[in-house]
């Protein structure tokens, strides 16, 4: 099992000790740094400035959001960091919702799926520079001909030769659809609120992408990357406590009525009525009852927390589900040191 260091997105102000954590991932022997944006801080300036006192680690997004950037720029930021970091730059990315990609960054949400798709050919074709970019897609045109067209757009390709052709591109999915597009059009999947116990769901939707016509990848050549909290305790209650507020966000406001990915996961899970309480008090403005409608079992699905020989025993269990990498978020140097140490054998 292989362990990612999490850095997610900003709140009101910067971590004030990323750095540490950085450099303690690289000294520990972590395999890869991510960081996330939201509506806040953006995805790529944390691993460029953190990530260049780093030798080994890789840098990955997790995830920069398509509707955030043109593909050619997004593929631009992804080789020139690929570039400074000497080959070890991962491309995550991720739809997002329609309350951020239509709220905050005033694009269209709707086919989510096609839009992926599109973004992700054109990305490739940039790092390939193979030829001046084309791409004749309902979302995204090159060159562009639709209202407004001036009708002088040129084909270009990079002038910057991409460092890697096959810089591997990850893509943040939750529905069965969207994972199994993911296992036929990417190299690695980033999985948020990953459960073992639906370990086998997930991946029969990944081998319906793999049995398709052209696929990138077998499953053996491909990664799957699971955001996933270990801490190691021994008062695993006090740390699912303190874990509870992001999970009823996550279920309860982190997406529109109806609309709601993460909730849909936990319902996958089988916890549809707890779910269904979460929503219903974090609509009315209940905050603290819906932490506490969080059942200890959801935690405990999507979490390991608990004593180091728990701990140890529950990420073989998370690796035979399915898993390659962890993404962990981790406190402080003492964590990140900690959470190396219990995946060695």
């Amino acid at each position: 099992m292989k362990v990612g260091l999490q850095l997610g997105y900003w709140g009101a102000a910067p971590p004030p000790n990323a750095q540490e954590l950085v450099l303690e991932a690289d000294r520990a022997g972590l395999d890869a740094v991510f960081a996330a944006e939201s509506w806040g801080s953006d995805a790529f300036t944390p691993l460029a400035w953190w990530g260049s006192d780093t030798e080994n680690v890789r840098l990955g997004t997790s995830v920069a959001q398509m509707s955030a950037r043109s593909p050619a720029s997004c593929a631009m930021h992804a080789l020139t960091l690929d570039h400074l970091s000497g080959g070890r730059a991962i491309l995550g990315l991720g739809v997002s919702g329609p309350q951020v990609v239509e709220g905050w960054y005033g694009q269209p949400f709707a086919k989510p799926l096609a839009r992926t798709r599109d973004y992700v050919s054109i990305v490739r074709q940039v790092l390939a520079r193979e030829a001046p970019i084309r791409n004749d897609g309902v979302h995204h045109r090159l060159p562009y001909d639709g209202p407004g067209s001036l009708g002088l757009g040129k084909p270009l390709k990079p002038i910057t030769h991409p460092l890697r052709a096959d810089l591997p591109i990850w893509l943040g999915a939750e529905g069965p659809k969207n994972v199994a597009q993911t296992a036929e059009i990417a190299d690695g999947w980033i999985a948020v609120y990953y459960s073992p116990r639906v370990g086998g769901m997930y991946e029969e939707w990944l081998s319906e992408g793999f049995a398709r016509e052209g696929a990138r990848r077998t499953r053996e050549e491909f990664e799957v990357a699971a955001t996933c909290q270990v801490v190691i305790t021994d008062d695993p209650e006090a740390e699912r406590a303190k874990l509870k507020p992001s999970v009823a966000l996550y279920i309860g406001g982190m997406g529109a009525p109806g609309m709601n990915f993460h909730a849909e996961l936990f319902r996958r899970m089988g916890y549809d009525e707890a779910v269904s309480d979460i929503e219903r008090l974090f609509a009315a403005g209940r905050r603290e009852e819906a932490v506490a409608a969080v059942p200890d079992e959801a935690v405990d699905d999507v979490a390991i927390i608990g004593d180091r020989d728990h701990v140890r025993e529950r990420i073989a269990v998370w690796e035979k589900s399915g898993v390659d990498v962890l993404l962990v978020g981790c406190r402080d140097a003492e964590h990140v040191r900690s959470v190396a140490d219990a995946v060695r054998d």
